[in-house]
């Protein structure tokens, strides 16, 4: 890759758009599903694998499953999506508010 392509692409990802949402992490072999939010949900999953690989995941329940079943008994799913104009001022309210819905639906 030469210097213009690698400048191009920089500068294409810096301009991406990110968005905040909802992600799930399903677990075939024992049926269960983790629900988080996530302020860059379209990365979400590089870095949910990564520490689940790692076993540096915060949630204890979801490490043991991983190490239990291995990385094949897993599936990502990105399950909502807030809408791009929302205020940044509110982002993390009404993530939290978002995660909460995804949750009681669940239930």
């Amino acid at each position: 890759m030469d210097r213009s392509d690698r400048k191009a692409a920089v500068a294409a990802y810096r301009e991406q758009k990110t968005s905040a949402g909802v992600c799930a992490v399903r677990c075939a072999a024992d049926g269960r599903t983790w629900l988080m939010d996530s302020l860059t949900v379209d990365a979400c999953q590089n870095r949910l694998w990564f520490e689940l690989r790692q076993g540096a995941h915060r949630d204890r329940s979801l490490q043991a499953a991983w190490t239990a079943h291995g990385e094949a008994a897993f599936a990502f799913e990105i399950v909502a999506r807030l809408p791009p104009d929302t205020s940044p001022l509110l982002l993390r309210a009404e993530l939290k508010a978002l995660l909460a819905a995804c949750r009681a639906r669940q239930a």
